[in-house]
């Protein structure tokens, strides 16, 4: 007689596609849709990773590629590959050391890791875990005095600059979280500002109301504009990106702010449905900076082609975000390792397939529109 296993195997994990299906299986329902979720009907989610479809590559041949270097410098730090990690939030909803394990990883692969002020590990706590590079993605706050806290705490842990995220006036309309009735469990929370989430939180479950929506209504600052940026500016002496540039405008006004880098950015697709997909505005962005900063981008990364896409469009780096999750639901801190290990293998490979040695290399001759 056959025995049949109690229970198949994993299947190999080839493809961040894969990662994302095996979390999806590990995961509760609530954490899956909260970090897999996008705004509305989720059209801009959805589009920035299939937008990759309109570029084609156009690889040159006869060219020594028998040594790739993926090796590139962001602000200054020489990092081994031009793939960073975007901040995400409350980590620990994938996995028991959430954002611990991500710097861990993060500093394995020799890369950045942009920590959220949302995170459900303490900057400082997150900081102690990792001897890499981190940076601090920061809010503007209605009180001053929570803003500049969050800044010198930055600044104490060592983070190397402050991403000002500029696309939060109020919060997207994620409709599976309200679907879902998400909310944190017990022991996750907003670790930057645990006392003050949990005086919110409990107001808006008095009132139905989802706790993070109302914490982002009631503390975030739906004010912010470029006079505050010049206040944040005098408040440190950390170099700060604006993550959420989507539009040549906008781009032009950071240059003549005097902010050290762009991300073009739409929250991956968690705040205004219907936005432009990453990967399309990169192009206009980049033109309209003309050289003046660093541009860098995320949204819709899932492959080492999308990476080296963006590459030739302009972007001095790309950022991934659900993807190192996936790796962290499914393998802790070396599942985020094997994440970015993929991904840069995979840059590799397409570097050399395309005839690019080095990243000095790809330029925007490298792509053209696909047909329709």
């Amino acid at each position: 007689m056959i025995a049949y296993p109690t229970r198949m195997p994993t299947p190999p994990l080839l493809t961040i596609t894969d990662y994302e299906a095996l979390a999806r299986e590990r995961l509760e329902r609530g954490a899956f849709d909260y970090f897999a979720g996008g705004a509305g009907d989720e059209r801009t989610l959805a589009m920035n990773t299939r937008a990759f479809d309109r570029f084609a590559l156009r690889p040159r041949v006869l060219v020594d590629v028998s040594r790739v270097d993926t090796s590139t410098t962001v602000l200054g730090q020489s990092l081994p590959m031009p793939i960073l990690m975007a901040p995400t939030a409350l980590q620990r909803l994938a996995h028991p050391e959430g954002e611990r394990a991500t710097a861990r990883a993060a500093a394995a692969a020799g890369t950045v890791f942009v920590v959220s002020t949302v995170a459900s590990t303490s900057i400082e706590e997150t900081a102690a875990a990792t001897t890499g590079p981190l940076w601090f993605q920061l809010y503007v706050y209605k009180d001053p005095a929570i803003t500049r806290d969050m800044v010198v705490r930055a600044e104490a842990a060592g983070c190397r600059a402050l991403v000002l995220t500029v696309d939060t006036p109020l919060l997207g309309q994620r409709e599976r979280d309200a679907r879902h009735g998400f909310a944190l469990p017990p022991g996750i929370e907003p670790a930057n500002f645990a006392a003050m989430h949990h005086l919110v939180a409990a107001r808006a479950a008095s009132q139905g109301e989802s706790p993070f929506a109302a914490q982002v209504q009631q503390l975030f600052d739906p004010s912010l504009d470029w006079k505050r940026l010049e206040w944040l500016k005098s408040i440190t002496r950390l170099p700060i990106l604006l993550k959420g540039i989507l539009t040549p405008e906008d781009a032009r006004l950071a240059v003549q702010a005097g902010v050290a880098g762009i991300i073009v950015s739409n929250h991956g697709g968690r705040q205004l449905d219907g936005a432009e997909a990453t990967i399309l505005a990169l192009p206009r962005v980049v033109d309209a900076v003309a050289g003046a900063i660093p541009v860098m981008m995320d949204g819709g990364i899932r492959r080492g082609v999308h990476v080296l896409t963006a590459l030739a469009l302009g972007a001095q780096a790309v950022f991934i975000g659900r993807p190192y999750l996936w790796g962290l639901a499914t393998g802790g801190e070396s599942g985020v390792k094997a994440v970015l290990d993929l991904l840069r293998a995979e840059l590799e490979l397409a570097m050399a397939l395309a005839g690019k040695p080095n990243i000095a290399s790809i330029d925007r001759s490298l792509v053209s529109e696909a047909p329709a």
